[in-house]
């Protein structure tokens, strides 16, 4: 009887006990045998440090007009008739660059990623049928035991996958950056010519390069470059279930919570690749929910703190640009607009002591027009149509593919305005984020397979604020294109223009910018929501 009473706790207890056991097995092991572990040449083989930088770095720079390879994201250059080619030269020349994730060890979880995605999903999809047709009355007993369990199996289950699959290219490149960054960390942009990401994140790759600069520390490098993007999936899933059981209830926080804490769309991207999207996402998440709680000068800090993290981040910009105006108060206007400036200077101005106060406009100039092309793998409208890895400067109907972007952007930012004004709530916010950031993902150019990664989280908080169910679908469908964009470009790598999984996935995306544009007008004009 105590058993069947207490079991959903004790199987939680079990398992996070065998999370934490399996991830300090594997760091034991880890750090016995693969020593070396980033040092990894992209061909698998084992290289010097100082060999490894000079070729990673080497090719971090070359351009993609240049005919070559181009390690940063595995991109091929785009030959003189504005089209992506795989012909025999590139493919050979991409399978001894291709990073090792595809192979080997981490070729198998690979597999068992992409199976427990599929698992997921279905399971998502009966849960919503579950959660919106049933009269659900099950009762937690431990609501507090639950979610700390839950949060303790994502955080080591992560950290075991931090450690099993591979180096990507990307996160030799962070690699790269920490170590430089802890040799002179305000010259890090005049020493090393391969950085381009704006400085927020150089401190924190900086406090790794330090750490791992301590004796018996270095076999873990790999796992510490790994750990703020999982440390930040684990504080956004606190928030959401914070959140969730303020504004509904306590029983939808665990579900929800649970959602985003084993959604394989948001672990194969910090725990699988490495990549720093998550600590992004926590701060445009802060920002946004800070506006809906009418804490403006600190939506206007993360705000500033979030676009010196990404560029992507002026994306989402306009919203705080939108509540100000909406709040008809220029004393908070302009507290907001300092508060902002004051934290970009404190940010850059170590970095502009020795690069100079012009610097950081460069380093942005730079950045955007670093991939100028229709679409750079990101599963859109512009890869529907075929022009993934086409030149933006090629014309449809006398205008460039670039300028058709800009349009597309202007557009989505007016039709999120209008939202707004007729929403004329601050709860509105999150669901303005995500309509920027499904909006100019999917119609815009230069956009990677990785910049609709944040719309997850924001369904989610949209669907907290606003409580229509049909946010739930959408966090489940923007689940199933990020998850999908990402694993195949980290696979695979490279994909041709035409291609079926591209099509399909890019469409999907379309139609759910249609569906959340419709009902973003159902809520803000028609005031109708589907509770």
């Amino acid at each position: 009887m105590i058993l069947k009473k207490n079991f959903t706790k004790i199987s939680l207890f079990f398992l996070a006990c065998a999370s934490i056991i399996l991830f300090t097995f594997t760091l034991f092991n880890y750090k016995n045998t693969n020593s070396n572990y980033n040092r990894i040449e992209f061909n698998g083989t084992p290289q010097k440090s100082q060999q490894n930088n000079a070729k990673f770095n080497k090719s971090r720079n070359q351009k993609p007009d240049q005919n070559k390879q181009n390690n940063f994201n595995g991109l091929s250059n785009t030959p003189k008739n504005n089209s992506m080619v795989n012909n025999k030269n590139h493919q050979n020349n991409f399978n001894h660059q291709q990073n090792n994730f595809s192979k080997g060890t981490s070729g198998k979880y690979n597999i068992m990623i992409a199976v427990y995605s599929i698992a997921f999903i279905i399971l998502s999809i009966l849960l919503y049928y579950f959660f919106k047709h049933k009269n659900n009355k099950i009762i937690y007993p431990d609501e507090k035991f639950i979610i700390i369990s839950l949060l303790c199996i994502g955080l080591f289950l992560r950290l075991f996958l931090s450690i099993v699959t591979k180096s990507h290219n990307d996160l030799n490149l962070f690699g790269n950056w920490a170590n430089a960054a802890a040799n002179n960390l305000f010259q890090i942009y005049s020493s090393s010519k391969s950085v381009d990401y704006p400085p927020l994140y150089m401190y924190i790759l900086y406090l790794i390069g330090k750490i791992t600069s301590i004796p018996g520390t270095s076999s873990s490098f790999n796992l510490l470059l790994k750990l703020p993007s999982v440390i930040a999936d684990i504080i956004t899933s606190i928030i959401i279930y914070k959140l969730c059981k303020k504004y509904i209830s306590p029983k939808t926080a665990l579900l929800i919570s649970a959602f985003y804490i084993f959604n394989p769309a948001i672990f194969i991207d910090s725990a699988v690749w490495g990549q720093v999207d998550s600590f992004f996402t926590l701060l445009i998440v802060l920002s946004i929910f800070t506006i809906s709680e009418e804490k403006l000068i600190l939506s206007s800090i993360l705000f500033s703190a979030a676009i010196l993290m990404k560029p992507q981040g002026i994306i989402f910009l306009p919203v705080l640009f939108f509540e100000l105006v909406r709040r008809k108060d220029i004393k908070i206007f302009l507290k907001a607009a300092l508060a902002a400036i004051i934290t970009a200077i404190i940010i850059v101005l170590p970095f502009s002591i020795t690069n100079g106060f012009t610097w950081i406009f460069k380093l942005y100039t730079n950045t955007v027009g670093e991939y100028p092309y229709a679409s750079v793998n990101g599963f859109n409208f512009f890869s529907l149509i075929g022009k993934n890895f086409v030149k933006d400067t090629n014309t449809v109907f006398g205008l460039s593919y670039h300028i058709i972007g800009l349009i597309f952007i202007v557009l989505t930012t007016l039709f999120t305005w209008y939202i707004y004004i007729k929403a004329d709530d601050k709860k509105i916010a999150p669901a303005a984020a995500l309509l920027q950031i499904s909006g100019v993902f999917t119609f815009s150019t230069s956009m990677h397979e990785r910049y609709l990664f944040s719309a997850v989280a924001l369904c989610i908080l949209t669907y907290i604020y606003i409580k229509d169910k049909r946010f739930l679908l959408l966090s489940l469908g923007f689940t199933i294109t990020v998850y999908t964009n990402i694993h195949y470009i980290l696979v695979y790598s490279n994909i041709s223009s035409f291609n079926t999984m591209l099509t399909v996935i890019s469409l999907l995306n379309v139609l759910l910018f249609i569906y959340l544009a419709k009902t973003l007008l159902d809520i803000a004009v028609k005031k109708k929501t589907y509770l």
